[in-house]
Formats: C-alpha cells, structure tokens, sequence
C-alpha cells in the first residue's frame, strides 16, 4: 500500500483531486426506499422490507459556463429509476451488493471521476440512529 508524504500521493498513484481545478458535485440525497435485504432472520421476512435511507454524489470535472447542456450533465435519473425499481428485486443479503450496484450506474457516465454512495437502514436497531455502509470510489485510470 502506497503511503503519502506531506499531503503528496507516491507518484505512481492516481491523485484524487488536483486543487487548482474546479470539480462539480451531483448530490441524489435522502431517497427511501423499501428493499428486501439483510443476513438477520428477523430481516428475511418477505413481508417486512428494510427501509434504506440511500445517498449519493458523483464529482466530475467543471465545464465552463458554455460548456453545459442536456448531454454534458451528470444526470441522475437513472440512477433514481433503478432504485424505485428495488423494492420488486428478490431479498439481497448484504448491502454492499446494492452499493456496488449503484456505483456501477454512477460510473456509466463518462464524465463522473468519483463517487460516494451510502445505504443506511434506519429502522434496524432501536439503540442506534441506522446501520449501514458507505463507499467512495474513483473511476480506475485506464
């Protein structure tokens, strides 16, 4: 595992962002979304889907002003139809398998370096706010 020295990513390693560029942030916050998922057997109940609480941002690079338009933004829809797709999808053991899922989608568009994405189940644990798992992944330099 490569190390960083003063803040510097090992030169053989991809930076993650270079600071005298402009990035924009795609932001599909706080979708709910009732999926049958979990290892718990009080999860497996057909009848009683999770509710996960899902979020996710997407950075690509800025584009100037004239730049923009309908085929150069970074749009969600899909994204967000794929999810009210979910609740029909066969039960799904773990939660990372819906995240990578979803970072497979935020990666069709070409534009989109980064993303973060996080699922949360709200209603799992009376002692705790949610549980769930977050993820954040950059495009791998071809």
């Amino acid at each position: 595992m490569k190390r960083e020295t003063a803040g510097l990513l090992s030169p053989d390693l991809h930076p993650l962002w270079n600071a005298a560029e402009d990035y924009t942030r795609v932001v599909l916050r706080d979708l709910q979304v009732e999926v049958k998922c979990g290892i718990h057997p009080w999860e497996k109940h057909p009848e009683r889907p999770n509710r996960l609480v899902v979020n996710i941002e997407m950075f690509a690079p800025a584009l100037a002003q004239e730049g923009r338009n309908a085929a150069t933004i970074i749009n969600y829809d899909h994204i967000r139809d794929a999810l009210k797709a979910w609740p029909a999808r066969p039960h799904v053991p773990l939660l990372e398998t819906l995240v990578e899922e979803l970072v497979r989608l935020c990666f069709q568009n070409t534009r989109v370096a980064a993303c973060r994405v996080s699922i949360l189940k709200p209603d799992i644990f009376n002692d705790a706010a949610g549980a769930g798992v977050e993820v954040y992944r950059r495009r791998p330099v071809t």
